[in-house]
């Protein structure tokens, strides 16, 4: 059957983008949908600050006047900056089981690569590390976080036949909680903070917000070296610290300071948005946001996001700083579980954190590269 493909040029063609997912995956019980008002958010060109550097372009592939899949193509001038690659990313990447949609819309974001002088391909991945990013090849029968893609299982074959191979993976981790380490976590924390005179930010919500810029400047400084990352300007801080700092629960978002007020160290959870997500099929209105509500204040799973410590203080045990209220925050909230999204599997650093809770490995992403032909090739 013959697959039509049309670029995105309207707002209307772009909730159709946003909204298409919901029809691939209905009732699929591992499926969670992205925010709708964050997806829009992110791919509008007047609303991602990204845009400021940073170019994209969309497509919807049609058979019979029905989408079949979806692709963005995205160029981030700073990947290759900082990394010398001269990549062109592929995202948001979704396609029924028929090799000729998925090879029509790759084909329109090699095309575009080419174009554009780039001498590969990859993903997926979006604007920046704190978009959601990765290809699931393992864990199809556990239930998605609001951090992480979904897909079926045919995605992998389906675009390693295009020429696309393994370029990093990254691993997901189910951690069983218990309290049973408490103790010494506790007395670890104690002896870090006295030894390098350092102390936990106690505040309220908007003092947080104050000093959020600052959990940016660790982001920066911590996840420098890890794949796939880029600076963030101010303005694109400020667009995550609207987006997301808002409806935190500060007993989730652990901050360490030392003896200036400076923040070296922070952590961000959060209960779980999974089932929240699914009830609400990514809309917060009229009616979505009970569903949230009811995640924050009665839930027994948790997402860990992001943990940050500023070079100085690495192998000083700080992490015992910012678990310990982590783990406070659990009990308190009835936490049983914690998904811990992606970690990269070269990240030894973060993995042996895991080493002292009863967990399991359930998910891999992977992101794929293809390297184009030169224009003289």
């Amino acid at each position: 059957m013959s697959v039509e493909i049309r670029e995105v040029r309207t707002i209307r063609d772009l909730k159709k983008f946003v909204r298409y997912p919901l029809t691939l995956y209905k009732d699929n019980p591992y499926y969670v949908p992205s925010l709708y008002a964050d997806e829009m958010n992110t791919l509008r060109v007047d609303k991602n600050p990204a845009f400021a550097d940073a170019k994209a372009r969309y497509w919807l592939a049609y058979q019979n006047g029905r989408i079949v899949g979806r692709v963005a193509a995205i160029h981030v001038p700073k990947h290759e900056h900082k990394w010398g690659d001269k990549y062109l990313r592929f995202g948001w990447l979704d396609f029924i089981d028929d090799p000729e949609v998925v090879k029509a819309l790759i084909s329109r974001v090699e095309e575009w690569a080419i174009e554009l002088g780039m001498n590969g391909v990859h993903g997926p991945l979006g604007f920046t590390d704190l978009d959601r990013e990765g290809m699931l090849i393992e864990g199809f029968n556990d239930i998605s976080t609001l951090a992480t893609n979904y897909n079926y299982p045919y995605y992998q074959r389906r675009i390693e036949e295009l020429g696309y191979g393994k370029d990093i993976d990254w691993l997901e981790y189910e951690i069983f909680f218990s309290d049973e380490n408490m103790d010494k976590v506790e007395k670890a924390a104690e002896i870090v903070a006295r030894r390098n005179h350092l102390r936990m930010f106690i505040g309220t919500k908007k003092e947080l917000l104050k000093i959020a810029p600052q959990i940016f400047d660790v982001i920066e400084e911590s996840y420098r070296h890890l794949y796939g990352t880029v600076p963030l300007s101010p303005e694109q801080v400020k667009s995550y610290i609207d987006s997301y700092f808002g409806f935190a629960n500060i007993d989730f978002i652990p901050v360490v300071l030392d003896e200036n007020d400076r923040v070296v160290a922070f952590g961000i959870t959060f209960p779980s948005f999974s089932k929240a997500l699914q009830k609400s099929r990514g809309n917060l209105f009229p009616f979505g946001f009970i569903h949230f509500l009811h995640a924050l204040k009665k839930n027994d799973r948790a997402d860990l996001y992001l943990i940050g410590i500023r070079d100085e203080y690495l192998g000083k045990g700080v992490n015992s700083m910012v678990m310990l209220p982590i783990f406070k925050a659990f009990i308190k909230h009835g936490i049983k579980y914690v998904d811990t999204n992606l970690n990269l599997e070269n990240n030894d650093h973060v993995q042996n954190m895991w080493k002292y809770f009863e967990h399991r490995q359930h998910k891999r992403m992977r992101c794929f590269v293809k390297h184009l032909p030169s224009r003289n090739g």
